[in-house]
């Protein structure tokens, strides 16, 4: 039987780099970006995984991304836009490049992938599915988050375009998580403060995040929706 691909954005560490091996082990093809090069992407590519370095700051890396993937890659049974920067805004000559910066790697990769890809979506004659990684905040905003904030709201608000858009061939959602999985060097007191603000105190993890990719992939009946992994933060 045929592999079945899967494009994921953004697989070098963390939730991306666990939804790679989770595919992977499950027999999936994997094809994938990274910006920067870890120890991990050995791993990957030992296991099969095709990548692509690609830096969503640049419009004509993307575009040449997508004409490799258009030749090599005929057909994908998803894309999981997963790549994501954290930036904070610090003084007023850098607020821009902030700005178009999180635009550029949450709203314009994704917008550029999915207009780009969309014939490889529909090749096998079932339907395709594309998923958001937004975040949290998207629906509440952020003090020190500002342009993040805003992008991944952005990111939200494509789902909805583009599942219109692309129905009734393509599911297009999204995941909002809040805390999946600290860091390594979080202190007690961060790791404190943040479980504080749910009403189920304790790291959601990665394999949260991955039921519901599954979830949304099996699904026949769900598009232009959110899935939020937060913990129940908006009944604190």
């Amino acid at each position: 039987m045929k592999t079945k691909n899967i494009l994921i954005t953004g697989v070098s560490q963390r939730l991306g780099l666990a939804l790679a091996h989770h595919f992977l082990d499950a027999g999936m093809g994997v094809i994938a970006t990274y910006r920067t090069q870890r120890p991990e992407l050995d791993t990957l590519r030992d296991k099969g995984a095709t990548l692509y370095h690609c830096d969503f700051q640049d419009v004509d890396a993307i575009e040449h991304l997508i004409a490799d993937l258009k030749h090599k890659h005929h057909a994908l049974r998803a894309i999981i836009h997963n790549a994501s920067d954290w930036m904070k805004e610090s003084n007023a000559h850098a607020n821009a490049e902030v700005f178009d910066s999180m635009f550029n790697v949450h709203t314009k990769a994704p917008y550029l992938l999915n207009l780009g890809l969309k014939d490889a979506l529909c090749q096998d004659q079932q339907l395709g599915d594309i998923i958001h990684i937004t975040d949290y905040v998207a629906q509440c905003g952020s003090k020190k988050h500002i342009a993040y904030a805003a992008s991944k709201a952005a990111l939200e608000n494509l789902s909805l375009s583009f599942a219109a858009a692309f129905a009734p061939d393509i599911k297009v959602n999204a995941i909002a998580p809040a805390l999946l999985k600290f860091n390594e060097g979080d202190d007690e007191a961060y790791k404190n403060k943040a479980l504080s603000k749910a009403a189920l105190p304790w790291e959601g993890s990665f394999e949260e995040a991955i039921a519901a990719v599954e979830y949304l992939m099996a699904s026949r009946y769900i598009t232009g929706r959110t899935i939020h992994l937060d913990g129940g933060r908006h009944l604190k």
